[in-house]
Formats: structure tokens, C-alpha cells, sequence
């Protein structure tokens, strides 16, 4: 495993992180195979990895509790561990201490090591402020409950600037970023700014939600003509590793042979490693990528619940595959074998899920248009 500095707090973190948001399930998403997902952690503590990263509401707010399983028997001294808190269930000041203490009892650790208020954009931002959150997180950090703040991010460059520059002791920022969002939410302007303020910067998202995995031929052509032995997931990774400004990369794994995979790859990274040629070819990936997709979801599924029950991820997900892979026709197969209450045709344009969405998507406009092409059999436009 390669390590690398975590800012400026002083110690060194593994190139890879484990994200605790795609654990494996026993079917629905918040239950969790508990023997599957402790024995992938154990694997990768075992093989260096030494940052977690998981959050409240992850897996139904079971993501915690199974990590307080896998941290026993002397791994939790073996990592640095990260979770969030969850603005939407801050109304008073007094819920910051309530939900703190109440992580800390389902992780049962009394000191989480990075502590990060989730989400942020310009309005939670505003909101947590007049809060003070910043004033309660001094007092946690002092009495021992949280080792370091941060926070993760999704918004504008600039909105990033304001957070960065608004407190002097924030440790780190996490940020989604990977080849195709170089110029979206914080982007490389963002990336490279933060770290030149000496926080630590955490990737979220480095396939984009696991849309970067499988390219469809015109993407792949890319890659198979490099001539390199990497897999599209590497290319991803190796890309981000390649720059000094990234602390560490977190993959939501959820396959024993994702963490090997992963782990294998972090081994061989390193900052400036990549040529001057690869990294063209990363370029001419995103431009291939740049023709095909249509709704920028990334399935973080931050929209969720909807009220009238549309699984809105999950009709993004169809509609762009269809898209990316030309197979309309598969696309409207696996349309007509979702349920009926799922389905993008129950879309009450009340556009609560809007103001959830990370990714800024006008939900109202598209799932009209999801609807029209795979459950009317309209074309793609």
C-alpha cells in the first residue's frame, strides 16, 4: 500500500480508502451481508488500507452499526475513522451534540477520528452557520468527541472557496471528483485550492457512481488503443492518484474482488506516475464519455425518498444505459420490469428532490422524458 500526507494534520493515510455507502446487501440497501462486508474491511486493513469512511444515513443508518462489528478485535486502532453529520436533521444547535453522541454509541467508540458536516452546498452551509457549528465542533474536537473537522462537498468552485476560507482549523475537504468532473462542482480549480490551504482532499465518487466501470465501445476504444494493461477502473484511479493534491481515494466497494482489485491497484500508484501520453488518453476518454451521457446521475441517491415512490436513480440508470450502450430496447425491457410504483410516469412534478439532488439534475424535466422514451417507446432525442 502506498501512503500519502493527510494535509496538514500530520499523518499519513493510505492511497485508498474504504467508503462504507455500497456495503453488500441481502437485497434491499439497508441490509447489509454483515459477514460479506466485515470480512472485505478485514481484508483490506490486513493489505494497508487504514481510512473508513461512512456516514449516518448510509445503509439506512446501519452502515455504523455494522462497522462497529468490523472494527473489533483491535482494528480500530489500525485506522483513521470518518463519518457525517446529517444537516437535514439539524433543526436546533442542540441536535449536533445529539446526533454526535449518538454515532459515537453506535460505532461504540468514544473518538471519531474526522468528523465531517455532510453535503454542503451554499443554503446547508448558511444554515449550519448560523448554527455555529463551527463553535460546537471546537468544543467536541476539545473534549476528546471528534479528532478533526471537515466536510463534503457539492457545489460550486467558488461556494468551496467561501467554506475553505471561513474557518482556519478545517483538516480536510471531500470532494467528487474523477476525470469527468473536471470542471464540475468543486473540479480541479477546487481540488488544487484546497489543498493549497493545506486541508487534505478526500475523492469521493472516482467512477462516477460506477458509470466509468463498463464504457460502452466508443470509450473502450480508447483505452484498448493506449495498448496498456489497465482496466477502465484503473485508468480512473491511476488518474487521480497521479496528483499531489489528493490525500486519498475512497471506493465504495462492494465485492470481495472490487477491494482486491483496488487494494492491488493503490499498491502501484504514485504521485506524477503517469506520463505525459496517458494522460491524453484520459482526455480523449472524457471526450468520448462527454457525447453519450445524458442525465449526470451518479445514483448517490440523496433524492431519496421520493413521496409518490419513483425510484429515480434507478429510471436515470436504465434511461442512460439504453443511451450509452444503444440497446433502447433493453433499456425499455428492464423499464417494463420495474414496479409499477417506481416507475418515472408517477412523477407529481412537486420537485422535492431537487433541492436534494448533488448533482443540480432538473428531476422534473427528465423523468417526463424517461417515461416517453422507455415506457412509449418514443426514441432517444
Amino acid at each position: 500500500m502506498q501512503y500519502r500526507n493527510f494535509g496538514r494534520m500530520g499523518w499519513k493515510v493510505s492511497a485508498l480508502g474504504f467508503g462504507c455507502m455500497r456495503l453488500p446487501t441481502t437485497g434491499e440497501y439497508a441490509n447489509i451481508d454483515e459477514p460479506e462486508a466485515i470480512r472485505m474491511l478485514h481484508y483490506a486493513i490486513d493489505h494497508g488500507v487504514n481510512y473508513v469512511d461512512t456516514a449516518y444515513g448510509y445503509h439506512g443508518g446501519n452502515s455504523e452499526r455494522l462497522l462497529a462489528k468490523a472494527l473489533r478485535g483491535g482494528y480500530r486502532e489500525k485506522v483513521k475513522l470518518a463519518t457525517k453529520l446529517p444537516p437535514p436533521l439539524v433543526e436546533t444547535a442542540a441536535d449536533f451534540d445529539r446526533l454526535l453522541n449518538e454515532q459515537l454509541s453506535k460505532l461504540q467508540t468514544e473518538h471519531i477520528d474526522v468528523y465531517l458536516l455532510h453535503g454542503l452546498r451554499a443554503s446547508r452551509w448558511e444554515q449550519l452557520r448560523q448554527l455555529d457549528v463551527l463553535g460546537w465542533a471546537d468544543g467536541a474536537m476539545a473534549d476528546g468527541r471528534i479528532g478533526c473537522l471537515g466536510f463534503s462537498f457539492h457545489d460550486s468552485t467558488e461556494v468551496l472557496r467561501q467554506i475553505v476560507d471561513a474557518y482556519d482549523n478545517w483538516a480536510m475537504c471531500q470532494v467528487q471528483y474523477n476525470f469527468m468532473d473536471v470542471n464540475r462542482q468543486a473540479g480541479t480549480e477546487g481540488v488544487r485550492y484546497a489543498a493549497s490551504k493545506g486541508l487534505a482532499v478526500v475523492v469521493m465518487e472516482p467512477l462516477l457512481g460506477g458509470r466509468l466501470v463498463n464504457p460502452p465501445k466508443a470509450v473502450r476504444e480508447v483505452w484498448d488503443a493506449a495498448g496498456a494493461d489497465r482496466t477502465p477502473v484503473e485508468w480512473a484511479l491511476q488518474w487521480l492518484w497521479d496528483q499531489p493534491e489528493i490525500s486519498v481515494v475512497l471506493s465504495g466497494m462492494s465485492t470481495m474482488q472490487q477491494v482486491r482489485e483496488n487494494v492491488e491497484s493503490a499498491s502501484r500508484s504514485g504521485v506524477r506516475h503517469l506520463t505525459d501520453e496517458e494522460r491524453e488518453v484520459v482526455a480523449r476518454a472524457r471526450e468520448a464519455y462527454q457525447g453519450l451521457t445524458q442525465v449526470p446521475c451518479t445514483g448517490c441517491e440523496y433524492c431519496m425518498p421520493c413521496p409518490q415512490g419513483v425510484n429515480i436513480p434507478r429510471n436515470f440508470r436504465i434511461y442512460n444505459e439504453g443511451y450509452m450502450y444503444n440497446q433502447a430496447d433493453e433499456a425499455r425491457r428492464n423499464y417494463a420490469r420495474m414496479a409499477e410504483e417506481e416507475r418515472a410516469s408517477l412523477c407529481a412534478q412537486c420537485r422535492q428532490c431537487e433541492d436534494l439532488c448533488p448533482q443540480n439534475i432538473e428531476i422534473s424535466q427528465w423523468l417526463p422524458k424517461v417515461e416517453a422514451v422507455l415506457g412509449q417507446g418514443e426514441p432517444y432525442s
